[in-house]
C-alpha cells in the first residue's frame, strides 16, 4: 500500500523529487531511495532497470543516462517557462524533453504522463529491498554465514553493481569531456551555445581530444561548434575569407569528435551561412539556429 501511494503521489506531481520520510526516523533520506520513488512515477520500457543501476548518481544524471527507456509514448512535455526551447524541430523533442525531465525540481505540468503508472519490476523490487533494511535506529541481527555462502564485501549497499556501459568502460580519458569556461565574452554567442543544442554544462565550452567545442549536448554525443556572426552580410571577398578560416577549425574539431565516438554539428545564424559551408563540404552537418546577433 504504501508502494502504490507513493507512485500515485509522484504521479499527481509529475516525479517530484520529495517524498514523505519514513514514519519514525528522523535522518535524512537516500538520495538512491528519493531517486528510485521520483522514477516510480514514469513509465520505462526496461522496467526500470536502468534507474536502479543508476540511481546512486544526482538525478539529473540519472535523467539524461536513462532517458532511452522512457517510454516516450506515454509521456507528453510541456515547457511551460520556455527556459529549455530550441529552435531546432530536429533537437526540440530529445531536448526539451530531457532539458525539463531532469530538472532538479519538475515544475507541475511540463512533464505529464498518460494512464496510470505500473511501477516497474525492478524498481518495485529496489524499493522492497530498502523497506525492509534495518532502520539506524536499529541493530542488525548477525547471522552465521553459510558454510557453502561466499562473505560479501563490505562497503555495498545490497545492490549488485550495474553493468558498465561498453563506450564508458572503453572511453579513453582524452575523450571524456572536460567542461571549461568559455572562451572571451560574447555574450549573445555563449547564449545561442547553452540553450540552442542544449548545452549539458550551461556557461561552459567543452575540451575533448584537446579540441575545445561550444557545447556537448544533453542527452546524445554530440558535440557542437555554434556560429552566431551575420554572414550574410559581408562582401563576396570576405565571405571567402571567412569560409576558408572556418573549414580548417570545423575539420580539426570534427576529427576530434569522430575520433572519440562524438557526432559533430555545427550551428549557424543563417541559411546563407549554412549553405557556404555545404558547398564546401557537404559531409557537415550544419543547422540554422535563427540565433540574433
Amino acid at each position: 500500500m504504501r508502494l502504490q501511494a507513493c507512485a500515485a503521489f509522484l504521479l499527481v506531481l509529475c516525479a517530484c523529487a520529495m517524498s514523505a520520510p519514513h514514519a519514525g526516523v528522523g535522518a535524512p533520506r537516500s538520495p538512491r531511495v528519493v531517486n528510485l520513488e521520483r522514477a516510480a512515477g514514469l513509465p520505462w520500457k526496461d522496467e526500470g532497470r536502468c534507474v536502479v543501476r543508476e540511481a546512486s548518481q544526482p538525478w539529473p544524471v540519472l535523467a539524461e543516462r536513462c532517458f532511452y527507456a522512457l517510454d516516450q509514448d506515454r509521456v507528453r512535455f510541456n515547457d511551460r517557462t520556455g527556459r529549455c526551447a530550441v529552435a531546432s524541430a530536429g533537437t526540440a523533442v530529445l531536448g526539451v524533453g530531457l532539458c525539463l525531465l531532469a530538472a532538479p525540481e519538475i515544475i507541475v505540468g511540463t512533464v505529464i504522463v498518460v494512464g496510470v503508472v505500473v511501477v516497474g519490476v525492478v524498481i518495485k523490487e529496489a524499493l522492497e529491498a530498502y523497506e525492509l533494511e534495518p532502520t539506524p535506529q536499529t541493530k542488525p541481527v548477525l547471522r552465521k554465514p553459510s558454510a557453502n555462502r561466499k562473505p560479501e564485501p563490505a562497503g555495498q549497499d545490497g545492490f549488485p553493481p550495474g553493468p558498465t556501459e561498453p563506450a564508458e568502460r572503453e572511453r579513453r580519458p582524452e575523450c571524456e569531456p572536460t567542461p571549461v569556461p568559455h572562451a572571451g565574452e560574447d555574450v549573445p554567442h555563449d547564449k545561442c551555445a547553452d540553450v540552442f543544442p542544449p548545452n549539458r554544462y550551461p556557461g561552459m565550452d567543452v575540451l575533448v581530444r584537446g579540441v575545445r567545442f561550444d557545447a556537448l549536448q544533453v542527452g546524445v554525443r554530440v558535440l557542437w561548434e555554434i556560429k552566431t556572426h551575420r554572414f550574410d552580410t559581408y562582401n563576396e571577398f570576405v565571405q571567402g575569407q571567412e569560409i576558408e578560416r572556418e573549414m580548417q577549425q570545423l575539420r580539426r574539431e570534427k576529427d576530434a569528435a569522430d575520433a572519440c565516438g562524438y557526432d559533430f554539428v555545427v550551428g549557424v545564424s543563417t541559411s546563407e551561412h549554412k549553405w557556404a559551408l555545404l558547398d564546401r563540404d557537404p559531409e557537415l552537418k550544419v543547422v540554422v539556429t535563427g540565433c540574433p546577433r
